[in-house]
């Protein structure tokens, strides 16, 4: 992964995960804890991120990596991660953006919400990315992964807020990608469906009613984002979400239409 690195532990992606050094943000549980625990199996160094310092300890300690409590959301708290992992290992090669918070409700929802859902979804990746490019571009490139949602490709019906910031963290980071190419940033986007985490059992009965049947364990999403670094910009761990996304190009009305279908059936007005 470092400086271009032309094999890796497995797959054929070129990028290689042994010996690498790997920051995971909100990596306390869900699929932070489960991308932590891969990476470290398959040989990297992880600093473990997680705004609960007691979570990080304990993710840190399993898989023999790092902790490093702070909020991935804040200016300062971002650049005290990359900070300490490059005082600690020299560099940061991976970059995992993937805190994030689920919120419902529409544009009714309260102002507070649709900030915090902002603030975390969005400019945690933006303030991430102003803290390690400068590393990356005077040490030849570095590896970018947005941990976004099927919701940023297509819409998550009763969660406006939810959506729309899923949608523009999908949009910065393929700023990032065409802009930083060049200067060896690999960027990627996780955009998982439904997954077996405590932000799916608090989604309510919408939520799993929409999510729960194709649900996947926080593992499979971990193993495919292994598998995945270095290929294509979107990292599907549900396949058939690159089949919807390309129905929803091909004739937005037609998609709209059968979301709004999908709306009545399961009774939301969000």
């Amino acid at each position: 992964m470092s400086g271009g690195t032309e094999e890796r532990d497995g797959g054929d992606t070129g990028v290689r995960i042994e010996g690498s050094v790997a920051v995971v943000t909100g990596a306390g549980n869900g699929i932070g804890a489960a991308l932590s625990r891969e990476f470290a199996a398959r040989g990297a160094h992880v600093v473990v991120n997680d705004l609960d310092g007691a979570a990080a300890e304990r993710v840190a300690a399993e898989v023999g990596g790092t902790a490093v409590p702070a909020d991935a959301a804040d200016e300062q708290g971002v650049r005290l991660l990359v900070d300490r992992t490059l005082r600690i290992h020299g560099r940061v090669d991976l970059f995992c953006a993937n805190a994030g918070v689920a919120t419902s409700g529409g544009p009714d929802a309260p102002e507070e919400d649709w900030e915090h859902a902002w603030r975390i979804n969005v400019m945690a990746h933006v303030r991430a990315a102003r803290a390690v490019l400068p590393h990356w571009l005077d040490n030849g490139g570095g590896h970018f992964l947005a941990t976004v949602s099927a919701a940023g490709l297509l819409t998550m019906l009763g969660a406006a807020p939810y959506s729309v910031t899923k949608h523009a963290a999908l949009g910065f980071a393929e700023w990032l990608a065409a802009t930083y190419a060049d200067d060896g940033v690999t960027v990627q986007a996780l955009c998982p469906q439904g997954v077996r985490t405590g932000m799916l059992e608090s989604s309510g009965e919408l939520g799993r009613t929409l999510l729960e049947p194709d649900a996947v364990d926080p593992e499979h999403v971990a193993t495919t984002v292994a598998e995945s670094l270095g290929g294509s910009f979107l990292i599907l761990p549900h396949p058939e979400v690159a089949e919807w996304y390309a129905r929803r190009a091909a004739d937005p009305d037609r998609w709209l239409a059968g979301m709004s279908s999908l709306r009545r059936r399961v009774g939301t007005d969000g």
